[in-house]
């Protein structure tokens, strides 16, 4: 990273630096072909602050990007120090695919999986052309955040404020939702958060809860009883004691407007499955799978805009896919990468259901 990415990385740490209170710890770990701990986790007084915004204002571009051993090198840091009561978490921000060390998707769902384990949520930051969006998903994806993609160093500072509200306003961690099915014969998460069986019910980990942005799951079954209902309840971690609440269900009709509403989440969780279909097929170089996949997801978003639902708005699709017809209809052979990492990351935050404003979106090419 060097030049106006490696600029605008530093800026949108030092919204962090600024925003920590004097309870807080930091610390910052720079890696290029080798990690680096340039500062290790201290609590934001005035003199650690000053020594964390001079390390960032003196970062230096490297080679290489040793991005596996980077995120388990900060992981050990973090889990060296306990603080009662805190909740520890990593921001990662690359531009880079890993050159070195580890590079397969395997291993990054292992370490994403080992990290959550652990009790360290996550989070991931995109840039720019060349980083594996694949990758960050199965870094973020046990941790329940999701990942966020800009285009270039214009949009970091916008989705750098977002990341932090979703830091700073977090009011509970490691929440967990339980759906236990009575009258029916299946039951499936449709959000991609870890879920797992336990006992009579279906659970489903949702990560850390913010006041900056809304969480929702969709679950969606099949009926053996017309006499059906569902126990619903959610525990999270708040001040170092676990919660735990049961949540009424009520029923809606169809066409009613809670109705509606859950029916946009499933359509619009439809459209981003196709989209991103539709970009794996162009890549494997098969045009037919990809039209038949755009083909689904303009069917869901005309769906979208019939329904008209204003928490699910169809708008924040509507320039992603026309990029991907653009794509389809000339059967490119170079596909725009800055389109297709955003369409991923898109299809991150819907698939976990972070629900955040959308950020400035630039044009490939621009």
């Amino acid at each position: 990273m060097r030049g106006a990415p490696l600029a605008a990385a530093i800026e949108a740490a030092q919204l962090l630096v600024e925003r920590a209170g004097p309870k807080d710890y930091l610390g910052l770990l720079a890696f290029d072909g080798v990690p680096e701990q340039l500062v290790p986790l201290r609590l934001m007084d005035a003199e650690a602050r000053a020594e964390l915004a001079g390390s960032l204002s003196g970062l230096q571009a490297g080679e290489g990007t040793a991005l596996h051993e980077a995120v388990e090198s900060g992981a050990a840091a973090v889990r060296r120090l306990f603080i009662p009561g805190a909740r520890p978490k990593m921001l990662m921000l690359t531009d880079g695919e890993p050159s070195v060390g580890p590079r397969s998707l395997a291993d990054f769902r292992t370490l994403g999986a080992r990290v959550a384990e652990s009790g360290i949520t996550l989070h991931a930051l995109g840039l720019g052309r060349h980083y594996l969006p694949e990758i960050l998903e199965a870094l973020t994806g046990p941790s329940g955040t999701g990942f966020t993609h800009v285009d270039d160093a214009e949009g970091l500072p916008v989705a750098a404020a977002a990341l932090v509200a979703e830091l700073f306003g977090e009011v509970g961690t490691d929440a967990r939702l339980y759906v236990k099915p009575m009258g029916f014969t299946e039951l499936l998460c449709r959000h991609r958060y870890p879920a797992r069986v336990e006992g009579d019910a279906l659970s489903a980990g949702l990560g850390s809860l913010s006041h900056a942005f809304a969480r929702r799951a969709l679950f969606t079954g099949r009926l053996e009883l017309a006499d059906w209902s569902l126990g619903v309840t959610t525990t999270w971690t708040e001040n170092g004691d676990t919660r735990r609440v049961s949540v009424p269900v009520q029923r809606v009709l169809p066409d009613s407007p809670e109705g509606r509403f859950i029916r946009a989440v499933g359509v619009e969780l439809d459209l981003v499955a196709a989209e991103s279909a539709a970009w794996k097929s162009l890549v494997r170089r098969n045009p037919i799978a990809a039209e038949q996949s755009l083909k689904v997801a303009e069917e869901a978003l005309r769906e979208l805009v019939r329904l008209a639902v204003e928490a699910v708005p169809a708008r924040r699709h509507v320039e992603r896919l026309a990029d991907l017809k653009l794509a389809v209809e000339r059967r490119a052979g170079e596909l725009p990468a800055l389109v297709v990492r955003r369409a991923r990351a898109a299809d991150a935050h819907t698939g976990l259901s972070i629900i955040q404003p959308a950020l400035p979106i630039r044009k490939a090419g621009n």
